[in-house]
């Protein structure tokens, strides 16, 4: 079926270049957008507009159609004594999913329509292929992710996700460019695989002869800024994890970090309160949101504490041995997958994500995190076992990760040695352990995930939502 309407359109591809006629035409001097068109009518006005067919109607010496292009849709009517035989007869040839352009004056229809009465038309494209609503593929979620162009051409709520996208991102960039944050951009290629907890990405620079890593943080680079006197940097980066697809995972994915000289982690959470409320205002225009059938609301925030968690649901206490910690695990039923004889950090670290899923939608910060949990952050004065650091959750996903940074270079080595005796695979840091000797200011550090934060204000299940196009397996044949 498919393959007959492509030749279809195919043999009047071959009869518009008998005809002389270009079917993939030059630049088009557009004077009006749809919606402009609609919004600000005017009986009579000249306009030219260009957009893709989304619609055709023939009434004998006559014909309706309808122009989409980027702002939205508005209706042309072709008259054969108007535009002449020849252009009629060429016009009467176009198919849906055709890009044209179209010059002539407004008119409204007898019911009120707005629209284009052509004296003059262009094909700028001819489409080859049916769009979907001819063969009902955009039905497929995977063909949907695969060819978002489609999805993108036959859904406006799609658009609408990524519009609204691109209005937070750059809502974003203004709320810290007016509070003297500097934006920068650090490598994507690294040496070592550090500033997180995750499975990187190898590469290799043949022009140096070195195997290096897609980042999976940028965050000792924008520490080593810190040290270099810039105060208040930030950064929306693309980072990588070799690691597993979900609903809320994809291997490429878009992170905002911004560091604050002489400020800690409670700073950094009202810093993260005004990011996200700036975005529900000046964006949604509200601070209440819809998510998966609840309401969210931005003017409500809680502080829960992990090691309280931690405690009420296993007994477990910080300042326990790891034989007392296997012991209360196995007595609460969890399963524990021993390293070198002793909890691994990689369990620890999925036990803290499946433990602390908070089921209010509205923001939690979860706090008083292990410090063993936290080799970048700073210790609690009044309690060294825990850490300044805090993970925020929203609708139930994490959204946040921010600490107090650890600034002693000493102390840093430390626990870089206790990671690598901790993990095989794990490397010292020694250039930004070097960086720190030199002396960097008290600081407190934001991550905030872009792609998750768009979940919820588009109100959209999965990650694959709100990438134009992610990750998927490899199609089958």
């Amino acid at each position: 079926m498919i393959d007959d309407l492509i030749q279809q359109r195919l043999n009047k591809l071959e009869e518009l270049k008998k005809q002389g006629i270009n079917a993939y035409g030059h630049r088009y001097a557009r004077t009006h957008y749809a919606q402009e068109i609609r919004d600000n009518f005017k009986e009579n006005e000249h306009v030219c507009c260009a957009g893709r067919v989304t619609a055709l109607r023939a009434h004998g010496k006559s014909m309706f159609g309808d122009i989409k292009d980027n702002s939205g849709k508005v209706q042309f009517y072709i008259k054969k004594d108007i535009i002449g035989e020849e252009n009629f007869a060429f016009l009467k040839k176009l198919d849906i999913g055709d890009i044209i352009g179209v010059e002539g004056d407004l008119f409204l229809t007898h019911t009120q329509e707005p629209t284009i009465l052509v004296k003059q038309a262009e094909l700028l494209s001819k489409s080859i292929r049916p769009l979907p609503e001819k063969w009902h593929g955009l039905k497929d979620v995977e063909v949907r992710y695969r060819k978002r162009y489609l999805d993108l051409i036959s859904n406006d709520k799609v658009r609408d996700v990524f519009i609204l996208r691109s209005k937070v991102i750059k809502n974003i960039r203004s709320f810290l460019d007016n509070r003297g944050y500097l934006e920068v951009e650090t490598p994507m290629m690294h040496p070592i695989a550090g500033g997180a907890a995750g499975k990187p990405f190898q590469t290799h620079l043949d022009a140096l002869g070195m195997d290096l890593f897609l980042r999976i943080a940028p965050e000792l680079y924008l520490k080593k800024l810190l040290v270099g006197d810039l105060e208040r940097v930030y950064e929306i980066n693309r980072s990588f994890r070799n690691e597993g697809l979900s609903v809320r995972h994809n291997p490429e994915f878009t992170m905002l970090e911004v560091y604050t000289a002489y400020a800690d982690y409670k700073d950094v959470m009202e810093l993260t309160k005004g990011i996200i409320q700036s975005v529900a205002d000046e964006v949604l225009g509200t601070r209440e949101v819809a998510f998966k059938g609840q309401t969210i609301n931005f003017d409500k925030w809680e502080e829960i504490s992990f090691a309280d968690l931690m405690k009420k649901r296993f007994g477990i206490n910080p300042d326990d041995s790891s034989d007392v910690w296997l012991e209360k695990l196995e007595k609460n039923d969890v399963k524990v997958e021993l390293k070198k004889g002793k909890i691994s950090r990689t369990f620890i670290l999925n036990l803290i994500s499946d433990m602390i899923e908070v089921d209010e939608p509205h923001p939690v910060f979860i706090t008083d995190i292990y410090t063993e949990l936290c080799p970048l952050a700073k210790k609690k004065k009044d309690n060294p076992l825990l850490s300044e650091r805090f993970e925020l959750f929203i609708g139930g996903m994490e959204i946040a990760n921010a600490y107090s940074e650890l600034n002693d270079p000493l102390e840093q080595k430390q626990r870089f040695l206790e990671q690598i005796e901790d993990a095989s695979d794990a490397v010292m840091d020694e250039s930004f352990v070097e960086a720190l000797e030199y002396g960097m200011p008290p600081a407190g550090g934001l991550g905030i995930g872009i792609d998750r934060l768009v979940m919820l204000f588009a109100d959209q299940p999965s990650i694959k939502d709100v990438i134009l196009f992610p990750q998927l397996k490899p199609e089958i044949e």
